[in-house]
C-alpha cells in the first residue's frame, strides 16, 4: 500500500531534522577537536622578568575609586609567551573566591557565596597610555592575559577599582610567563615575581567643599590651597 502525502511529508521532515542534528553533531565534534588555546603553543622554560611598577593606594574610604598598577619588563632574551598576571585576596576567604578583588563567604545556603571588595569599573583593565581594554579573560577570572612581551619591552597593566566592602585586606599579585604551568616567569634571583598591598577601607567620608575653581577637596586642605 503506498504512502500517503502526509507520510511522505513527514518522512521529509524527519530526514531533515536528522540532517541537521548530525550538521550540529559533525560541528560539535569538530569545534571540539580544533579547540585550542595561547597556552598550547607557549614554548617551555624559564623566562626573566622584572616588576617595573605596583601601586595600590593603602588607606582607602568606602566608595572611593582608586587605580592600581602592575609594570612588568621582559629582561630577558625571549619573547614571553603571554604576561599573566594573577591577583586574589589573601587568607582562605579570598583564595577561595572565584572574584580576583572578593572574597568567600562560608554561610551556608547564600545564593551568592563570592563577595566583592573591590569592584572593577567598565573597560578595565587596559595598558597604561590606552583607551581600549587590555588584559585578555582567561580561564580563571583571577588572571588576567596581557599578551606577549618582546625583549626589553614593558607593560603596564591598570585597573580602575571601587572600594564596597570597608576592613584590611590583603591584595596579592603574581607574574607568569604564559597561561600554562611549562612557561615560568622568574625574576633575577630566580622566583616568581609577585608582590602584595596591604590596604585599610574604612567606612569614614570625605568631609569636602567645592572651591570656587569647581575643585572638590577636603575641608582642611581647602585652606592655603589659593583657589
Amino acid at each position: 500500500m503506498g504512502r500517503t502525502r502526509t507520510d511522505r511529508r513527514r518522512s521529509r521532515v524527519r530526514t531533515i531534522g536528522a540532517g541537521l542534528a548530525s550538521l550540529a553533531l559533525a560541528a560539535s565534534i569538530a569545534a571540539c577537536g580544533s579547540e585550542s588555546s595561547s597556552d598550547a603553543n607557549e614554548a617551555a622554560g624559564k623566562y626573566r622578568v622584572k616588576v617595573t611598577n605596583a601601586a595600590f593606594p593603602t588607606e582607602q574610604r568606602l566608595g572611593q575609586t582608586s587605580l592600581m598598577r602592575i609594570g612588568v619588563r621582559n629582561t630577558g632574551e625571549k619573547t614571553v609567551p603571554a604576561v599573566a598576571v594573577t591577583i586574589s585576596i589573601a587568607g582562605r576567604e579570598g583564595q577561595t573566591s572565584s572574584l580576583p578583588f572578593g572574597i568567600h563567604d562560608p554561610q551556608p545556603e547564600l545564593a551568592q557565596a563570592d563577595r566583592p571588595v573591590w569592584v572593577v569599573s567598565e573597560g578595565y583593565p587596559h595598558l597604561d597610555g590606552s583607551s581600549k581594554k587590555g588584559g585578555a579573560e582567561t580561564s580563571s577570572r583571577k588572571t588576567f592575559d596581557f599578551g606577549s612581551l618582546k625583549p626589553g619591552e614593558t607593560v603596564e597593566g591598570v585597573w580602575k577599582l571601587s572600594a564596597v566592602k570597608p576592613g584590611r585586606f590583603t591584595v596579592l599579585y603574581g607574574v607568569d610567563a604564559g597561561l600554562s604551568a611549562s612557561a615560568r616567569a622568574v625574576t633575577s634571583a630566580g622566583v616568581r615575581p609577585g608582590g602584595s598591598f596591604v590596604v585599610q577601607v574604612t567606612k569614614k567620608t570625605p568631609n569636602t567643599v567645592v572651591t570656587d575653581s569647581g575643585q572638590v577637596v577636603e575641608i582642611g586642605k581647602a585652606k592655603g590651597t589659593g583657589k
